[in-house]
């Protein structure tokens, strides 16, 4: 077996040399799927994986725009359209200086297994710019989402394809995005998702991942007669997964002690308070400041600058920064202090090393393509509302994200339980997997 798999990274490699996050990617998905096809004469032959990490179609382009000292700007666009065997590619737009060809087609690789857990008709793929919305003006934004829009619009539509927001591209950006695709096409449709409730959005799409990564980490507990109930949970990242997961642990009544940027991470021996919380909101979304303002407010909290939280003795850990930023020396620090449970709220946020030391040392760990699969599946109701021409309620909308993730913790359960664990690892990918092999069969060899 070790022999199948190995040549069929060698293949894969040397086609995609020096894109070493899209072949991390691969390799976690081949090392469960492959024994899993072996094993099925039905997939065995048909050369399915191989299908599957070839993008169908990929876009580069260069973005040229004006900023405020009227200087012309260039940067590169993307759009890496993976897989539409089981519906429409759907997948977020990532604004960030470290976007490149490999970071992007990782993302639309695992953009596939996740809409696949889903259950929604969606197929993968990814996009962004190498464009770094910090410390940049309103109206540069603007121009810049403009000018990007202006080459995407013709290869992107309701039934074609449908990006949302990810890192760098918030309610701001995707108002503007979709802007410019209104002009341009002179038409109003759901060709974007992440948009306000006034102008097609659904309600909970900003909550959506946050509060999803903690309802799958809820039921992996519920899976050991646990709960968040008096939990320490330490949390990397500040943005928009790590604002509303930390939000629904409070509700669950477990202490958040800690939450992060790129200069640092804050820490509240006692865990926030909704109150504190609500600052940090406030600094990140409004003022778009650095965490380690909260501290002004509250000086009693403590700073540790340039360093990851992994550290703090904690139950639970949420990574919900970026990809490889709980590496296996963290884990290690990690299960010394007694974490019992790992939730990824980013995507592929913990290197190989790291999972593979909590898999040895049986610690319940959710990846991403599982666990974070929230935002896109309320993408997903959200593009069924702008069918309808109608919103469901609040209510509604957190019920059906909540059966979702139940949904995907069961497909789970179902392809990755073992003797006295469940490798939710080999679960998510074989389960993802199934769906979409399933419909590349049936629709021949395209």
């Amino acid at each position: 077996m070790e022999k199948i798999i190995n040549s069929f990274l060698k293949e894969v490699s040397s086609r995609n040399q020096n894109e070493p996050e899209f072949m991390q990617a691969v390799t976690e998905v081949a090392e469960n799927v492959i024994p899993y096809i072996v094993q099925n004469k039905i997939y065995y032959g048909q050369n399915i994986l191989l299908r599957m990490v070839e993008p169908e179609r990929v876009l580069s382009f260069r973005v040229a725009w004006i900023d405020d000292n009227e200087e012309i700007q260039v940067n590169r666009g993307y759009r890496v359209e993976m897989n539409s065997a089981i519906g429409p590619y759907k997948g977020g737009l990532r604004f960030h200086p470290n976007v490149n060809l490999s970071v992007l087609k990782f993302l639309a690789f695992e953009q596939i297994f996740k809409n696949s857990l889903t259950t929604l008709p969606m197929g993968g793929g990814k996009g962004g710019a190498d464009f770094d919305p910090k410390g940049r003006s309103d109206t540069e934004v603007m121009r810049f989402c403009q000018s990007f829009m202006t080459e995407l619009f013709r290869h992107i539509g309701p039934n074609r394809d449908i990006p949302a927001g990810d890192i760098g591209v918030g309610s701001r950006e995707i108002g503007y995005l979709f802007g410019q695709y209104k002009r341009l096409k002179n038409e109003f449709t759901g060709v974007l998702t992440g948009k306000g409730t006034s102008w097609g959005g659904s309600l909970i799409r900003p909550e959506a991942t946050g509060y999803g990564v903690v309802y799958f980490t809820e039921k992996m507990l519920e899976n050991q007669g646990n709960s968040f109930k008096n939990k320490k949970v330490v949390i990397s990242g500040s943005g928009n997964v790590a604002q509303f997961a930390a939000e629904k642990c409070l509700s669950l009544n477990a202490k958040v002690l800690c939450m992060s940027d790129s200069s640092g991470y804050i820490y509240e021996k006692e865990g926030f308070s909704k109150e504190q919380l609500s600052h940090i909101m406030e600094i990140k979304n409004i003022k778009r400041g650095r965490i380690q303002e909260y501290q002004k407010k509250y000086p009693k909290a403590i700073f540790e600058a340039n360093k990851k939280p992994w550290g703090i003795v904690c139950d639970i850990a949420l990574p919900c920064a970026t990809q490889n930023e709980l590496t296996f020396s963290d884990a290690k620090l990690l299960v010394k202090n007694g974490c019992f449970c790992v939730g990824e709220g980013a995507n592929m946020p913990s290197t190989p090393e790291a999972i593979k030391f909590f898999y040895e040392n049986k610690i319940f760990f959710a990846p991403g393509k599982a666990s974070n699969a929230g935002g896109v599946a309320v993408s997903g109701l959200e593009m069924a509302q702008n069918s309808l021409r109608y919103s469901w309620s609040r209510k509604e909308v957190d019920e059906k994200l909540k059966k979702i993730m139940a949904d995907i913790h069961k497909s789970c359960l179902e392809f990755g339980s073992e003797k006295e664990y469940v490798n939710y690892v080999k679960g998510a990918n074989i389960a993802g997997f199934v769906k979409v092999a399933e419909a590349m069969l049936a629709q021949g060899v395209v």
